[in-house]
């Protein structure tokens, strides 16, 4: 089709019907250049330029303008924009989804090529776009990283405890500190939240992505964030408090190496949080079954006046947890550090503090880069236990890599359902990179199966050697808290690394001496809260799991029911299906 048979066509919808004569184009374009000036008022102005299809008729016309010589202002006012008319062009919706998309992706444009000021008016329109969706992560601290991220060793601190102790805060603080947010970011933030008078909680929203979340003051989802230090490359999980959302906090628990426990020195907060019902309780015992073996004990908002960096206020609660996580299996002495802080004002964060004179320990981020390192087996079978997936080009999965290492291109297995499955790209903490190495977080995109067709709890395997599926196992139960008696038929709630299954126990096998480990002769037909047993459970549906003694970080786990967590236990032996 000839462009130039589009021109009359809208030329009839503005204006004169001469117009569509498409040999008298030029004369009734003088027509009405000299004689009309009523029928061109401004308002009009705006809609005639980009009704223009084609770049020669706006040349044609600019052509005509300059032979005329025009002098009245009307017509002038309405000539100018058509001169640069492709510039506005770029700012109206239909030329937007007519000619910029195609030069979006290619930005020389095509038939576009030649116009100078469109170019440069395209480029302003899009540059912001991109801009604003690159802000999420922290892009100019990316690819400084890329050469150290094999070197430093990865580890993932998750923190935990009762809600309101400042968990996000801290890890908000954390991240200004170790300048992985930037000043002006954290300013933008500080406005947003003193409008919703909400001055406190701005650190929290560094973690704290989504609206609901920054409007509640509550962490939802296990934000995630990384930092880096000398030594060490560290992701942050921070886990929501609310004993709503436990089961998330689990998940981001069975990924960590390292947990800290957040309490609150504030007069009545602490209490609230450690007497039964209480998160902090709660949160230490299921740190400990998803595996953590360090516990850092951060005592927050010491700042404040009802604490007033108080040493006795301190110790008063270092007292009362100490039995506890004794109790929950910690060495007080090799697997447990408190130390004082504020994640409001970030003392004792990076810096030792002068509030604080009676603290002589290192402060916290040090103290987290003087850690001794963790073995991970990088020769061991893989296993990646994926806790989350969704769709970005394909299929992307999120997890935690517990042992082996993974690399670009390489086939691996989906189980249970055996998927044979490809590595397309590996993101660890949103670098790209080649290869993975156990302990790192990552993302990875997968050819060869369906985003639908993936669960959390599902894992990645290697081929040669897969991990072991099924639905019964014999497991080592120690019944924390649960007011009447359980027996064989009981269901509950099983969490096992990141894979969350409805489960039976069908029978109870023997009762375990607390104190001997000795087992009972004959079968017990009951049991209650604090005793330990050794049952037979059968999931629903059929699960991924290793014994304890294999494959620790997949031979744990813990029972729900009704919102609280009645019991831990760790897989003894499977139990292979009777047909």
């Amino acid at each position: 089709m000839d462009p130039r048979d589009t021109a009359p066509d809208s030329w009839e919808q503005e204006d004169d019907v001469e117009a569509t004569i498409d040999g008298k184009l030029e004369e009734a374009f003088t027509a009405f250049n000299v004689n009309a000036k009523p029928f061109v008022p401004n308002v009009n102005a705006v809609e005639f330029v980009p009704t223009f299809p084609m770049n020669e008729h706006s040349e044609n016309l600019d052509s005509v303008v300059a032979v005329e010589k025009i002098s009245s202002m009307d017509v002038l006012e309405s000539a100018a924009p058509l001169e640069n008319g492709d510039s506005e062009r770029t700012t109206e919706e239909p030329w937007d989804q007519k000619e910029a998309e195609p030069n979006e992706e290619e930005p020389g444009g095509d038939s576009c090529g030649n116009r100078g000021p469109s170019e440069e008016a395209v480029t302003e329109e899009v540059a912001p776009e991109i801009i604003e969706e690159e802000e999420e992560a922290p892009a100019p601290k990316v690819p400084p990283t890329q050469p150290d991220a094999p070197k430093k060793e990865h580890v993932n601190v998750v923190f935990i405890g009762h809600v309101d102790a400042g968990k996000s805060t801290i890890g908000g603080q954390i991240m200004y500190l170790t300048g992985m947010v930037e000043k002006r970011t954290l300013e933008k933030y500080e406005r947003e939240a003193k409008e919703k008078n909400r001055e406190t909680w701005y650190l929290s929203w560094a973690l704290d992505t989504n609206q609901e979340e920054r409007d509640k003051g509550k962490t939802v989802e296990v934000g995630r964030a990384y930092f880096e230090t000398d030594k060490k490359h560290f992701t942050i999980l921070d886990a929501p408090g609310h004993k709503s959302f436990v089961p998330n906090m689990i998940g981001g628990a069975s990924q960590a190496d390292l947990a800290v426990l957040v309490i609150s020195a504030r007069k009545g907060e602490f209490e609230t949080g450690f007497e039964k019902g209480g998160q902090t309780r709660e949160h230490a015992m299921l740190a400990k079954t998803a595996g953590v073996k360090h516990l850092i004990v951060l005592v927050n908002k010491m700042d404040d006046p009802t604490v007033n960096w108080s040493l006795e206020r301190y110790e008063e609660c270092k007292e009362k947890l100490v039995p506890f996580l004794k109790k929950v299996g910690f060495n007080p002495k090799k697997d447990i550090h408190f130390m004082p802080c504020s994640g409001l004002t970030g003392a004792n964060l990076k810096e030792p503090t002068d509030m604080c004179s009676w603290y002589t320990g290192l402060p916290f981020i040090p103290q987290l880069d003087s850690l001794p390192s963790f073995n991970r087996s990088t020769d061991g079978p893989v296993r990646l236990p994926i806790v989350d997936k969704y769709k970005d080009m394909g299929t992307v999965i999120l997890g935690k890599l517990e042992s082996g290492c993974i690399s670009k291109a390489q086939q691996l297995v989906m189980m249970p359902n055996r998927h044979t499955v490809e590595v397309l790209s590996l993101l660890s903490d949103d670098v790209e990179t080649d290869d993975a190495e156990p302990g790192e977080n990552l993302k990875l995109r997968l050819k060869g199966i369906e985003e639908e067709e993936i669960l959390p709890g599902f894992i990645l395997c290697n081929a040669e050697n897969l991990c072991h599926s099924g639905r019964t196992f014999d497991a080592q139960i120690v019944i924390i808290e649960h007011k009447s008696i359980i027996c064989p038929g009981y269901n509950a709630v099983l969490h096992i690394h990141t894979c969350i299954e409805e489960v039976q126990i069908t029978a109870l096998i023997c009762m375990v001496d607390k104190k001997t480990g000795d087992k009972s002769k004959t079968r017990p037909r009951f049991v209650k809260q604090d005793q330990v047993c050794i049952a037979r459970l059968r999931t629903a549906g059929t699960i991924c799991l290793e014994t304890f003694k294999d494959f620790p970080q997949m031979g744990r786990f813990t029972l729900r029911d009704e919102g609280k967590t009645i019991a831990i236990g760790k897989v003894l032996k499977l139990v292979a299906e009777r047909d």
